[in-house]
């Protein structure tokens, strides 16, 4: 967080640098989530670490990414070299399918994220990470979260069943909420958010697809679509699992979001997709969900209790 880096390095790097952006830590002390793309704060700095990251990605993307994905990215006109506007990215996806780009200030607690995705209202990080820092970075930035999702919301199969995830979200709720035990309350929410997030990872951000021609895969998951090594890494290397994909697996599997993923699924189109969602809901409803394996991912209090007080 800023508060933690030295004054004096705050001053000589002005901008939206991902940890050090003073107009970010005033609408948190504000209590301000959601906010305005403070366009003109970009510093040259900026706009470098956004031009490198892009030019590097590209030939990836190419080989690499399913082609759902590059017709995303030129549908979205976006400018290699400079930090995109969220207005403009907005005006090129909300026409195909809805889905629009949401300014905001840091972590977004976990029902009102997937409420958004509902919406089709992606909340978006405006911050974007060091130029000398371009190959790993823990927390979003505007990188990942616009050249690495929001290209697939361009795509309408893609984006409804992005959107079907946040309508699963309404029926956890509708679930918790009947529970009388808190103790009990606060444990089945755990699994299920769990289950949810674990399904949100290996799909959304970490998906593999079946390549058009049947012969091998191609990513879709913005995880990997926002990596410059994972993205190679997750097609072509021996050391990566690759399954079709199988919600048991899915839902009872950790992750650890700070190495590259040994584990990954495959799906055969983002119809299935859409339907596997379908399934989690049903087995939500059936009780499938109360009891998936424990470990990754930690979920906070904030979390949890996102979901147990959700007003729908």
């Amino acid at each position: 967080m800023a508060a933690t880096v030295g004054h004096s390095k705050t001053e000589s790097k002005p901008g939206l640098t991902t940890n050090r952006a003073q107009f970010i830590e005033d609408a948190r002390v504000h209590g301000n989530l959601y906010i305005e793309q403070p366009y003109e704060l970009y510093s040259a700095e900026n706009h470098e670490a956004w031009r490198q990251l892009f030019a590097r990605m590209g030939e990836r993307w190419q080989r690499y990414a399913n082609p759902r994905f590059l017709q995303g990215v030129e549908t979205l006109c976006l400018d290699p070299s400079a930090v995109p506007r969220l207005e403009d990215v907005n005006k090129f996806m909300a026409p195909r399918t809805g889905f629009k780009a949401k300014a905001v200030s840091g972590y977004v607690p976990a029902f009102l994220f997937f409420d958004s995705l509902r919406k089709r209202e992606f909340p978006t990080t405006i911050t974007i990470r060091d130029s000398d820092r371009l190959d790993y970075l823990p927390e979003p930035d505007i990188f990942h979260d616009i050249a690495g999702h929001v290209p697939m919301h361009t795509d309408p199969a893609f984006a409804d069943a992005l959107a079907r995830f946040g309508e699963v979200a309404q029926t956890a709720v509708q679930i918790v909420k009947k529970i009388k035990d808190p103790t009990e309350q606060v444990r089945r929410t755990t699994s299920i958010m769990k289950a949810m997030a674990r399904f949100f990872w290996f799909t959304i951000e970490f998906g593999l697809m079946r390549a058009p021609d049947g012969k091998g895969v191609k990513a879709y998951g913005s995880g990997l679509l926002s990596s410059y090594g994972e993205l190679q890494h997750s097609v072509e290397s021996p050391m990566v699992q690759r399954y079709p994909l199988q919600l048991e697996w899915v839902i009872n599997q950790y992750f650890e979001i700070d190495h590259y993923q040994p584990l990954l699924f495959i799906v055969d189109s983002f119809e299935n997709l859409f339907e596997q969602v379908g399934v989690l809901e049903e087995w939500m409803k059936a009780g499938r969900l109360d009891n998936v394996s424990p470990g990754e991912p930690a979920l906070s209090d904030v979390d949890v209790r996102s979901f147990i007080d959700a007003s729908i």
